[in-house]
């Protein structure tokens, strides 16, 4: 029997050292994360889920949920007044709210059937995102409720009741519908995975079994049906990776699957993993990191909620030339910018949100070259004399940070953001938040290797002279419609 097993394990040995990727982080954390992420920069985050029908979040008031997409967990828990460390009650307000709109006796399962998403037009959306200038998209295939929006076998299972958009409200595969569309024109197309779910009858009464019959499988199936290029893992706080068995899953991803050649990954994969391990690191609602040691990634809605809230009004939102100076800043920083819609439960990008994605589209169609397949250069940004403002950085959820304002005009002693940069080769992109009228210094460039400097968007080379310590550049008369632009991009070549 000894002599069988051994045979059997020399057997097995080439194909196991065949494999490039081991179960283990060291192994993993070897692969180098595919290219295209970091030339992209810009993405479009989807939340889009049974949360979708109710959209509602107490948009703004202190300890309660900003997350629409949270509407089951604040309603279980305002339901059961389950009081937090400081004794309120989150999930009060939508508890309140639930009864006034559905009744006491609605239980959120029953919004399934009213998600209907008939006015979902695939072809629409990804339109709207290539015009966007983003260059890929991450849609939810599921959500921490555990609703699959692909015709997912194990979600129905483990739930006991149609839990799938093919088999119940849409009656459609909303996640390959949207694939093929955004794949159409030419963007790249990923998913967001939720390896817990709240509620799930099989997750509530046995987590390792949970992880081997339902998680397991049903990240194989997704993956192997829809090849994403990127995957936000989310959910994985209440457990280890070793407990997600997550090295496992990302070996069989990395050497096997249909996508992975392609494929980048986060670094949700276990209560022990964000900024340690995984293909790029995540922050939500934050500054974002302070350098480009790792690949990294600001995720944020526009208001205060990633799925759709009917609350939220137009001064929640971030304006056009926000979000434009929130990419500029990220990207100056070597991050990308995964910006966040949420859809109706009809299927709409709600207009607001299709204006801002426009907006953004309109300037990196003049300055997407700043952005694009750029790297940091030896300085992120240069400020304006004063005070410095304290910013945190590396944090990884929720932290204020209001880019636009350090970038408005100097007041009261405290310093202003003059310039941001980005490389590209010999190139040197410095982005201005503000016209600085007829010309502008670089700090800290060699004036005597620059050979061209350029005004984005204006075809005219623009003077230049050495100045004390960088580079002066003359600046022209350009038209009111350049004039509008949210940041100027001055290019200079050396």
């Amino acid at each position: 029997m000894k002599k069988l097993l051994l045979a059997l394990l020399l057997a097995a040995a080439p194909a196991i050292l065949a494999q490039p990727y081991q179960p283990n982080w060291e192994s993993l954390d070897r692969r180098p994360n595919p290219a295209w992420f970091q030339d992209a920069r810009f993405g479009i985050f989807i939340h889009w889920g049974l949360y979708s029908v109710p959209s509602w979040a107490a948009a703004g008031v202190p300890k309660e949920q900003q997350y629409a997409e949270w509407y089951w967990n604040s309603l279980t828990r305002g339901k059961a007044l389950v009081p937090g460390p400081d004794g309120t009650t989150p999930g009060g307000a939508t508890w309140q709210f639930h009864q006034r709109v559905y009744g006491p006796d609605f239980d959120y399962p029953q919004f399934a059937p009213l998600f209907r998403a008939e006015l979902f037009d695939p072809g629409q959306w990804a339109e709207t995102f290539r015009k966007s200038g983003a260059r890929y998209v991450v849609l939810t295939s599921k959500h921490h409720e555990g609703f699959a929006l692909w015709p997912s076998q194990e979600a129905s299972r483990t739930w006991g009741r149609p839990w799938n958009a093919v088999e119940t409200g849409p009656k459609r595969d909303l996640l390959g519908d949207l694939t093929d569309a955004v794949r159409r024109k030419g963007l790249r197309m990923g998913i967001y995975y939720s390896l817990y779910e709240w509620y799930n009858p099989l997750w509530l009464s046995d987590k390792p079994r949970y992880v081997t019959e339902h998680m397991h499988p049903q990240f194989k199936d997704v993956v192997s049906r829809y090849k994403p290029s990127l995957i936000f893992s989310d959910g994985e706080w209440d457990l280890t990776s070793a407990e997600w068995r997550s090295p496992e899953l990302l070996a069989w991803l990395f050497n096997e699957s249909p996508a992975k050649d392609e494929v980048v990954v986060d670094d949700r994969w276990g209560k022990d993993t964000r900024h340690k391990h995984g293909g790029y690191y995540t922050t939500e609602y934050t500054a974002g990191m302070s350098g480009a040691d790792h690949p990294w990634e600001e995720s944020r809605g526009m208001g205060y909620s990633y799925g759709y809230n009917r609350v939220e009004r137009v001064e929640h939102y971030r304006t056009g030339r926000e979000l434009v100076l929130m990419l500029v800043d990220l990207s100056s920083r070597g991050g990308n910018l995964l910006l966040d819609i949420g859809p109706t439960g009809d299927g709409r990008i709600p207009v607001i949100m299709e204006e801002r994605l426009l907006e953004i589209g309109s300037w990196l169609a003049v300055n997407g070259e700043a952005i694009y397949g750029t790297r940091p250069w030896t300085e992120t940004r240069q400020w304006s004399p004063g005070e410095l403002p304290k910013v945190q950085y590396n944090q990884e959820f929720m932290t204020p940070y209001d880019v636009a304002k350090m970038a408005e005009a100097p007041a009261g002693g405290k310093a202003a953001i003059d310039a941001f940069f980005t490389s590209k080769g010999g190139t040197v992109y410095a982005i201005l938040p503000r016209w600085p009228g007829r010309e502008f210094t670089v700090k800290g460039l060699d004036a005597r290797r620059v050979k061209s400097a350029a005004l984005l968007g204006d075809s005219a080379p623009l003077g230049f002279r050495p100045a004390s310590g960088g580079l002066t550049v003359r600046l022209p008369e350009i038209p009111a419609a350049l004039m509008k632009q949210p940041a100027w991009v001055l290019k200079i070549s050396q």
